[in-house]
C-alpha cells in the first residue's frame, strides 16, 4: 500500500519546508510527533528506509538519539549506514524517547488511528456521523 494523495501530499510538503498556508506566526512541523501519532510503532519508516529496519518501535523516529549500544544492536551506524539529522529543532525535545498511544489528541479529539478503516470516503462524504 502506499500512501499517495496528491492534494494532502504537496500541501504537507510545503508545510513541511515552512511555506505553507498557516496563520499562526513561527509554527513549525515537527516530524517526531507526527511520526508517533501516524506511525507509532514505526512500520512505514521501516518499509521505506531498510537501513533502520534493525530498530525496534517507536525509537526508529529518532535514531540520533539511541544509545551507541542499541544502534550497534540495530546494525546502524550514524554517519556511516545512516545519516546524522541536517537539523533538529528545540521543539522536537520533548517527543524523543516519548512512546505513541499515551497521550490524547489535541483539544480533546482522537488521533487518527479512530478512523483508520473508514477509508478515503469518510473524510470527503457529507456525513460525518458514521
Amino acid at each position: 500500500k502506499v500512501d499517495y494523495d496528491v492534494c494532502s501530499n504537496y500541501g504537507n510538503w510545503l508545510y513541511s519546508a515552512g511555506i505553507g498556508n498557516d496563520p499562526r506566526d513561527n509554527r513549525k512541523f515537527n516530524m517526531i510527533k507526527q511520526g508517533l501519532d501516524y506511525d507509532g510503532n514505526g512500520d512505514f519508516v521501516r518499509l521505506w528506509v531498510p537501513e533502520l529496519q534493525g530498530i525496534k518501535g517507536a525509537d526508529i523516529h529518532t535514531p540520533w538519539a539511541l544509545s551507541s549500544a542499541a544502534l550497534s544492536q540495530a546494525g546502524v551506524i550514524l554517519g556511516e549506514t545512516y545519516p546524522w539529522p541536517v537539523v533538529t529543532a528545540p521543539e522536537w525535545s520533548r517527543h524523543i524517547h516519548q512512546r505513541p498511544g499515551g497521550r490524547t489528541h489535541p483539544r480533546g479529539r482522537a488521533g487518527p488511528a479512530q478512523h483508520k478503516d473508514r477509508g478515503i470516503d469518510f473524510y470527503f462524504s457529507r456525513k460525518k456521523d458514521a
